[in-house]
């Protein structure tokens, strides 16, 4: 179980990166909804929260999260380091739009560009339902490189999508500790 979370996760954050067409990529998708207002949980998913966050939580899968360049804002540069610590994936923050509450990630090295992607990008978005309920849309966009294409190679959703159940635990627990 691990040793797949750990691959879970290798090739999810492995994957980000932003050289094609969005038109021209496969897309994995994950829904999660959330009874906290859609503000705070892009409090957390705008910056480096929600990295942070799933890193202290995964603390078997996630060994170390890296700032390498940049505050959280669009350029910064981040490094996971996955357990037992001999695998890494890093991205480059390519978009942040408070408005539409979306965040785009690029990946540089590692993951699943390792191993036969060529592209790969993360797009996190937080969509309003209600006042006080919203939806973490996770979707990785990707490319496989024409020499690789009969291997299949993918990302893996999963880490994000266990990421925003982390997400929603916390977000939800803190509200009802807030309202008591």
């Amino acid at each position: 179980m691990l040793k797949q979370l750990s691959l879970i996760c290798l090739l999810v954050f492995s994957c980000y990166t932003g050289a094609a067409e969005s038109h021209d990529l496969k897309h994995l998708t994950n829904e999660v909804e959330v009874n906290v207002a859609a503000s705070r949980v892009w409090e957390l998913y705008r910056h480096l929260g929600i990295s942070f966050l799933a890193a202290q939580q995964l603390k078997n899968v996630i060994h170390n999260v890296q700032v390498l360049e940049g505050d959280g804002g669009v350029g910064t540069k981040l490094k996971l380091t996955f357990a037992p610590g001999n695998s890494s994936y890093t991205e480059r923050f390519i978009e942040i739009d408070d408005e539409k509450k979306v965040k785009v990630a690029k990946g540089l090295e590692g993951g699943c560009l390792a191993i036969g992607c060529s592209v790969q990008i993360v797009r996190l978005e937080i969509i309003e339902k209600t006042g006080d309920s919203c939806i973490i849309r996770s979707d990785i966009g990707y490319a496989v490189k024409e020499e690789f294409e009969a291997n299949d190679p993918k990302p893996n959703i999963q880490l994000l999508a266990v990421a925003a159940q982390i997400a929603k635990r916390f977000l939800e627990s803190s509200e009802t500790s807030a309202s008591v």
